[in-house]
């Protein structure tokens, strides 16, 4: 076994320990060829403009991870990385600059070291080509392509020339989806949606064939569907078993929230909970059934944990009191109606189940309990808890929160009344190219920051519906 594989570990038992290693995939090509007519059935609201989405916005993303999770690859490298002459070669995975972080680790550049093995190569091809219905010959001419170059294709669905022989997949920027790390086992998704058939399969391959992930390989779950379940009739969502990561939350140690939603099953939920039960993985698993809307999607999109005791969510799925926020009803203001949750933890002992009656108490026995917190438990609502400010925000991601560790959380700068939210609990807010140009100075140490809300340019990205806990798949954090 060589040292990175000695050194590369799998542990995620809380969404806020500082976060040590994580899997993401940078901006390809392919998000550049969605068409309007095409972007709703490939889970985009819009299309997106390539070079504002890289260069503009994710690419800080990277550099920010870095600084925190891999510092010696960038500090002090930071006008050389920027320069014009450096034609953003630090970001891409088929470049001999690449920065092939062992703490921030791209996706393609996994799925092109697996490709070296000419068997897998073989096999991996042949499968992307049944499942997108190809020629042989076809097959053939991807199989004679050089892996860097393969990696690509069946990324973003372009031959080296540039000819598209199959659609992209765009969501492949949502890592978290493909998957969800809890403990040390990796839950592997399985996709509502047709366009995303392809992602998951290249994980299955990645997960099970790369090296990092050798020590592992007996810690990969994979949800089955249900029994005879293809002499079950229609094709309806609720009747398949359908599961993805944004639905899937390690918020302490023995405990996992799995959400039935737009995208889970309950079926998927179901299956979930009973391999990680008779895999020991956790001893209690909370199923939060949020309406199947597209607004939600995931139970991600509705809340993340900010700090032990604290949490950012949308107020009408939480079940608060009536009228908390709103003015008196009139002409010009209208509060938004109240969204239905159902929230049952199950246990591993089959104990009785547990009803919560709300998202507030949930989260109250979350931190008290499972998380020992001292400090009470408090709420940061979408929009300031105001209407239509809440709904506007939690389209545009205010709950989707990224911790690189306890108190310090990436969001959108769009949000402005979340924002304001923030700062009334007194978090300092900044601007991610301030704090870069701090952290590269010394200014900023990633140790000693807290408290801290970090705003992420956003004017594409939040056309593809999808915040920075989507668009990470964390695979090692520090215990609280």
């Amino acid at each position: 076994m060589s040292a990175q594989q000695q050194n590369f570990k799998v542990n995620v038992n809380t969404e806020i320990g500082r976060l040590r290693k994580l899997l993401i995939h940078s901006p390809d090509s392919g998000l550049g060829k969605v068409v309007p007519s095409k972007a709703q059935d490939w889970l985009f609201e819009d299309i997106v403009h390539l070079d504002t989405i890289r260069k503009d916005e994710y690419d800080h993303y990277v550099k920010l991870l870095m600084y925190f999770l891999d510092p010696d690859k960038i500090k002090g490298k930071l006008a050389e990385i920027d320069s014009e002459a450096a034609q953003r070669m630090f970001f891409k995975p088929d470049s001999d600059q690449f920065h092939a972080s062992e703490n921030v680790v791209e996706l393609q550049q996994l799925l092109s070291d697996i490709l070296t093995d000419i068997a897998i190569k073989k096999k991996l091809a042949a499968s992307v080509c049944a499942i997108e219905g190809c020629t042989y010959k076809l097959q053939l001419q991807l199989i004679d392509t050089e892996p860097k170059e393969l990696a690509k294709t069946l990324i973003s669905g372009s031959l080296p020339d540039g000819r598209m022989i199959f659609s992209p997949i765009p969501n492949l920027i949502f890592t978290r989806d493909v998957g969800t790390t809890i403990n040390n086992f990796i839950l592997l998704n399985k996709p509502a949606k047709k366009a995303r058939v392809r992602e998951s399969l290249l994980m299955r391959y990645i997960f099970f064939n790369h090296n990092l992930f050798e020590a592992y390989r007996n810690n990969i779950l994979e949800i089955p569907d249900s029994e005879h379940h293809f002499l079950r009739p229609g094709e309806e969502e609720d009747n398949r078993t359908t599961l993805e990561g944004g639905d899937v939350m390690m918020v302490s140690k023995n405990h996992v929230l799995i959400g039935c939603s737009e995208r889970t099953s309950p079926y998927g939920a179901n299956e979930a909970m009973k391999l990680l039960f008779e895999n020991d993985v956790v001893e209690k698993v909370t199923v939060v059934k949020i309406p199947n809307k597209r607004d939600f999607m995931h139970l991600d999109t509705v809340f993340t944990q900010v700090k032990r005791n604290i949490w950012v969510l949308l107020h009408s799925i939480a079940s608060v009191e009536e009228n908390k926020f709103h003015n008196p009803i009139d002409f010009l203001v209208q509060p938004e109606p109240k969204e239905q949750t159902e929230i049952i933890q199950f246990y591993k002992d089959k104990s009785t189940p547990k009803h919560f009656k709300s998202m507030e108490q949930l989260f109250e026995d979350i931190s008290q309990n499972d998380l020992k917190s001292t400090e009470p438990t408090q709420f940061i609502y979408s929009g300031n808890g105001v209407f239509p400010f809440d709904a506007r925000e939690q389209w545009t991601d205010s709950c989707n929160l990224l911790a690189i560790k306890e108190g310090v959380v990436l969001g959108y700068d769009r949000n402005d009344n979340t924002v304001e939210a923030f700062k009334a609990k007194g978090f300092a807010i900044v601007k991610v190219k301030d704090l870069i140009n701090d952290l590269e100075s010394g200014k900023v140490n990633p140790d000693t920051i807290t408290d801290t809300l970090i705003l992420m340019p956003s004017a594409e990205l939040s056309r593809a519906r999808g915040g920075f806990h989507c668009m990470s798949l964390p695979l090692l954090r520090d215990d609280l």
